[in-house]
């Protein structure tokens, strides 16, 4: 891809933004390499998050495993798993950086605001403006198994349970006016009378009555994260989030049309078309040579689909237990098992298994692929491979045509994963004037550029954006 003249982009001045994302539970991340680290060691998270520091990113990224993954009832033990509590390891590392944003990722579904909400602000506080919130959500019977209520949320329900557990956490993190605290001790009391205000709420899933107990950061409000790709996520999002990840981030034209998509949503409830930043998650493997970084694609490929997690996700598809069949072999010669739905995870399969399979057989034999080669050639397609300088063409023009607003990174390795990026690929953005140099704030809301909080703008900026 050559490069582009200025003159000739729609956003030419438009910079490219950078997270990362320590994932969650997951068969992404390589364990089983020699040029593996932990995937729970302290000094990991602490390595990652200084290295994408060092390479001047956004933020820093926790996943969230409420529960590990089971297959028809067993532990699923091909995944990464034994994430520490997202805000307990973010909080430790608020104490090892200084600017990288900190963003946990904590469920609407299975918190209260109350207790949610507060924990945000005291990350929020101790970071000094650099917390942020990537809301999910959750409907699945074998994660509400851990939790009181159990069962399920139709998907609507858990959308609607998210905007009221959102209504009410801005409210109590605006509980506090600005200059409540006493800037001097000769001041007559501490907080100011009627600077801490009562919130009172009372709804379908909520009815909360106190008053907040810690002031706002230096951000205002922790910055929202929504990854929700349906109807009602991009529509949550539209009306709430600071931020969207999506799966749109591979194909130009896809991702485009899922940013244009984002800013029609922005548009009708009132929100200037520019005020959420899209992020698709990504993986990013870099080579010397075209042909050394499709090596190391393959390298990678192969270790994180190995023989028994081919034969996991094939035995998922199937329907039948698979486990004994040889992964570098052909495909099962049975037809697939279509089983309902119980909400189990090892139930949760495909829409249309025979269709799949189908194509898979199909494929398979005109390529010679065994079932793991086919279950990495058609399974999920993450990522950009490719020189650095060729990349970095690559993302440029993607940030200044509008496509999206940088990528969510997921390291394929731990903790040295960012290496490559840091000391490659972002002085060749640097030098096509698509990446900062240094940082410019101090929260985490300077970093993306965003405007103040929702809840803080006037009417008559509402009104002006509509």
């Amino acid at each position: 891809m050559t490069r582009t003249d200025p003159l000739d982009v729609p956003r030419p001045h438009a910079q490219l933004h950078f997270g990362v994302f320590f994932q969650g539970v997951n068969h992404w991340t390589i364990w089983s390499a020699p040029e593996s680290g932990s995937q729970i060691d302290p000094a990991s998270f602490r390595k990652v998050a200084q290295t994408a520091e060092r390479g001047l990113f956004d933020a820093f990224f926790l996943g969230e495993g409420l529960r590990l993954r089971e297959v028809d009832g067993k532990i699923h033990d091909l995944d990464v798993a034994g994430r520490p509590d997202a805000l307990t390891q973010l909080a430790a590392l608020a104490a090892v950086t200084r600017r990288i944003g900190l963003v946990s990722t904590s469920n609407s579904t299975f918190n209260e605001p109350a207790d949610l909400a507060r924990r945000l602000s005291g990350l929020d506080l101790l970071s000094e403006g650099r917390a942020g919130w990537n809301v999910v959500t959750t409907d699945n019977a074998w994660t509400g198994a851990n939790f009181r209520r159990g069962g399920y949320l139709d998907h609507a329900d858990r959308y609607r349970r998210a905007e009221e557990f959102l209504t009410v956490a801005r409210a109590l993190w605006d509980g506090w006016a600005d200059g409540a605290v006493a800037g001097a001790q000769t001041a007559s009391a501490w907080a100011a009378p009627g600077a801490v205000r009562q919130v009172r709420h009372r709804g379908p899933q909520f009815d909360v009555d106190l008053a907040p107990t810690l002031p706002r950061s230096a951000q205002g409000h922790p910055v929202i994260f929504q990854a929700g790709d349906s109807g009602e996520g991009r529509d949550f999002a539209a009306r709430n989030a600071d931020v969207i990840f999506s799966a749109h981030g591979n194909d130009f034209d896809d991702a485009l049309a899922f940013a244009d998509d984002i800013r029609t949503r922005l548009r009708a409830v009132g929100r200037p078309d520019d005020d959420l930043r899209i992020l698709p998650g990504t993986e990013i493997i870099i080579g010397a040579t075209e042909e050394e970084a499709r090596e190391k694609k393959r390298w990678i490929r192969l270790q994180q689909v190995t023989p028994a997690t081919a034969l996991g996700i094939a035995t998922l598809l199937w329907g039948i237990d698979l486990s004994d069949r040889d992964a570098d072999g052909p495909l099962p010669a049975e037809d697939p098992v279509v089983a309902e739905n119980d909400g189990s995870f090892g139930a949760r399969r495909v829409a249309d298994p025979r269709a799949v399979v189908a194509e898979w057989r199909a494929k398979a034999e005109a390529h010679g692929w065994s079932l793991r080669e086919t279950v990495i050639a058609l399974g999920p397609q993450r990522g950009h491979v490719g020189t650095p300088a060729g990349l970095a063409d690559k993302f440029a023009h993607f940030v200044r045509h509008g496509a999206l607003d940088g990528f969510n990174v997921t390291p394929y390795l731990i903790p040295d994963g960012l290496d490559d990026i840091v000391d490659l690929l972002v002085p060749e953005l640097q030098e096509r004037g698509v990446y900062r140099t240094e940082y410019t704030g101090t929260t985490l809301r300077d970093h993306l550029g965003l405007r103040e909080p929702l809840t803080h703008r006037s009417a008559a900026e509402r009104r002006q954006a509509g």
